[in-house]
This record gives C-alpha cells, structure tokens and sequence, in this order.
C-alpha cells in the first residue's frame, strides 16, 4: 500500500519551501507553488539555483504564505534570519542587497521565462562544466512540469548505493513524497500511467524528472556533495523521481492512500 507522507510547496522560485499536511491542487499544480520569482535585472533571466556560480546562496532564502487565500502574501526569511513580506515597498532592494545583485520580485510570468542552467563537470551528464540558457514553460515559472512526485523507495535505493550520502527529499524538492514498499527506482515504470489520490485526485505521470547541480548544494544542515548527482547520473541516468499533469484536481492530505492505473 502507497501512501503520502509529505507534501511541499515552494511559493517563491529557487527559496526554499513550506511542508504541508494538506493542499487543494489543480491543472496549475499545488496551490500557490512557485506563484512567485526573482528577476535578474541585468539578465532579464529568472533568478535560479541552477545556477550557483551567479546565485550560490539560494536555499539560504526561506518562503511561506501568511495567508494561502492570497498568494502575494509572502514571508521571505533572508540568510540572517530577518524577514521581509512580500507586499514590502523596500522588497526589491532588501533582496537585491542579501543578494548582492539588482533583481526584482515578481508574480507575473514573463512572455518568455528563461533561466541559466550550470551544469558540472559529470561525465554522465549532457553538458559539462559551462552555463546554458533555458527555457521555461510558458506562463510559469517551472522548470519543466508542474507537479513534482518522488517515492521512499527512490531515496533508500539511492541511500544503498551511496551510504555516505545524505539523499533526504529536500535535496530534490518534490511536492509530493509516496511512501512505496517497492525496492529501486519504482518511479521509473510508472512513465504514462495514472495515479489517484485519495480516490479524488487524478494524476498523469509524464515524464522522469532529470536532476541537475541543485542536488549537490549545501542548504540547512546538508553539505555540498558532488557525489550525490554523479550517484544519480551513474545509476538511473541522471533522474530522481517524475513529473506529472492533473487530470482531475481536488484536496490531499497526508496519509492519503496512492493507487497506480495503467
């Protein structure tokens, strides 16, 4: 039997998020998650830990709603444990300082949304050692796909092939974490099904979700260790968990029971 046991919303792009017990989630994904980004004003590009080389401090910034009913009302905890909300006239300045670069908070997407992807010198990897420019879906401001699942299984089997490394989930920042009695990367065999929560929620599983440098980042008490991307890329082609659409959105909650559909 698969249950969830986490749940994650991150309401602003490349902070670091809130645990949930329960969310409503629709065709745009957990309710509030990334309604919000930075701007690089000398790049026009979204401010992202993909690239650490120009944002190395990223996850040193926390975010969470003060009121979920509106979503431009966000707490900001900078790395010196002073916060900001979001409707502060000063905003931009004040992260622009912590940041040591201009940027600008935005909710509105962009036409084009693009961001710098770094990309470490891993064998495995498509790219190594340079900096890309990438493209973002349209009228978001996601990487890839909205809904973000990873299982238990994924991270103990990674656990085993590197004892040494600390694979906890926030280093991979799903949305959803399933607890699953299966051994080894059980997400892998669920690309094209569905899958229901609580019998009201509908899930389209789409695509495995490739990881990048942000695995590797110090953040809270997790050290940087290269080793944990170059354990992914070595052993399951450089993925950790899946991406999935809503095909009929609704409210879930920890402990709800997880069924897989061909």
């Amino acid at each position: 039997m698969s249950t969830i046991v986490s749940l994650w919303r991150y309401p602003v792009k490349s902070m670091t998020g809130e645990e949930l017990r329960s969310t409503k989630i629709t065709a745009k994904g957990i309710h509030g998650d990334r309604a919000s980004a930075l701007v690089d004003i000398e790049t026009g590009k979204i401010v992202s830990a993909k690239n650490p080389r120009r944002w190395p401090n990223m996850f040193s910034f926390s975010s969470r709603y003060e009121d979920i009913t509106n979503t431009n009302n966000i707490r900001i905890t900078l790395p010196d444990g002073t916060t900001v909300k979001s409707n502060d006239s000063n905003l931009n300045s004040i992260l622009s300082d912590a940041l040591g670069k201009e940027v600008r908070f935005i909710s509105k997407v962009p036409d084009e949304p693009q961001l710098e992807e770094y990309w470490p010198d891993i064998d495995e990897l498509d790219n190594r050692d340079i900096v890309t420019d990438e493209d973002m879906p349209k009228g978001t401001f996601y990487d890839l796909a909205i809904v973000h699942l990873l299982t238990t299984s994924t991270l103990d089997e990674l656990r085993s092939l590197y004892p040494d490394g600390r694979f906890e989930a926030r280093r991979f920042r799903p949305n959803i974490i399933i607890n699953t009695e299966q051994t080894g990367f059980v997400e892998n065999e669920w690309i094209g099904k569905t899958l229901t929560i609580g019998g009201e929620v509908k899930l389209k599983i789409t695509d495995h979700c490739p990881r990048c440098v942000m695995t590797t980042l110090p953040q809270g008490d997790l050290p940087k260790d290269t080793k944990i991307l170059r354990t992914i890329a070595r052993y399951n082609e450089a993925n950790v968990g899946v991406y999935a659409e809503v095909l009929k959105g609704g409210t879930i909650k920890c402990g709800d029971l997880v069924s897989i559909f061909d």
